[in-house]
């Protein structure tokens, strides 16, 4: 099984398109600017077009910015329809964490409507333009984390800010097996993937609803984690190794903590093809978007 542990090591990426969400900051932007090192035209999808610009500047090779709301399905449309041409890959990096119960516009659950499903609409509003794969961050707070059908916005429990957010995460890696299971179905090339980055200093700040937890994490985050960069390389493993579509890349050292990024399986809860079927028509239902390709059964 393949592994990366520099950007230096990515194949040669000349002449391919790259649109990358959240890429203004932390792995987002250490991916964006790794893509363009190697030769990419890439796209910063980001909220902040001044920090886009500055991350931009800062960054050799094609790269260009573009905002993205991802907590708006009218910025997700605007974003989408303003892409022209073919993506070679789309990294579905742009994430959020609130301590506190908050909404997006439409009314979903900020981190369910960010993480995962902004993205799912941003994917298969691209999907007829992307050719090559779809890599979809994700974090380890998805192992203890289920999809709760019955209250995915959190309208009848109390609100807790880390089962929100594994909630999101988990939900990120049913899309992607369900995603690539409709992509081969349909006949595409496409692949679909995911990637984690371990334990990464990025300025993400943890809000697990628990005081001491959390600034446990502050005190140890700059001392243990790794840098961006190192955050990153699971998602360059993600889109440009050889890796078996459906795979999970992230840290192959200290239990997935950080080191050269390497594919694994993901767990069976965040593969069962029952629940990700269940989350994908959901998803379908609360944002009006759906899959675009034909199976090639039909």
């Amino acid at each position: 099984m393949p592994t990366l542990a520099s950007p230096s090591q990515m194949p040669d990426q000349t002449g391919r398109t790259v649109v990358v969400t959240g890429a203004n900051s932390g792995i987002g932007r250490a991916a964006a600017s790794a893509f363009a090192a190697r030769g990419a035209r890439v796209v910063l999808a980001v909220r902040d077009r001044d920090r886009g610009r500055a991350a931009a500047a800062a960054m050799d090779g094609a790269v260009e910015v573009r905002p993205l709301d991802l907590a708006s399905l009218t910025s997700i449309r605007s974003f989408a329809s303003g892409i022209d041409g073919t993506v070679d890959v789309l990294v579905n990096n742009a994430g959020t964490m609130t301590d506190t119960l908050r909404h997006t516009a439409a009314g979903f659950e900020l981190q369910l409507g960010v993480n995962h499903l902004g993205h799912f609409a941003l994917t298969n509003l691209l999907l007829d333009r992307i050719t090559g794969r779809v890599v979809t961050a994700t974090s380890t707070a998805h192992r203890s984390a289920r999809i709760d059908f019955d209250d995915l916005q959190w309208e009848k429990r109390q609100y807790r800010p880390f089962g929100a957010y594994g909630q999101s995460k988990l939900a990120n890696l049913l899309f992607t097996a369900e995603l690539q299971r409709r992509l081969t179905a349909a006949g595409s090339r496409v692949v679909a993937t995911s990637a984690h980055p371990g334990w990464a200093s990025t300025g993400f700040r943890i809000t697990s609803g628990n005081r001491l937890l959390d600034a446990l994490a502050a005190f140890a985050t700059p001392v243990l984690a790794h840098g961006p960069e190192g955050g990153a390389l699971p998602t360059l493993l993600a889109a440009t190794g050889d890796v078996p579509a459906g795979s999970l890349a992230g840290p192959s050292r200290f239990g997935g903590v950080r080191g050269p990024a390497a594919a694994t399986e993901p767990t069976a809860g965040a593969n069962d093809p029952d629940t990700a079927g269940r989350l994908w028509q959901v998803s379908e239902e609360l944002t009006g978007i759906r899959f675009p390709l034909t199976s090639s059964a039909a």
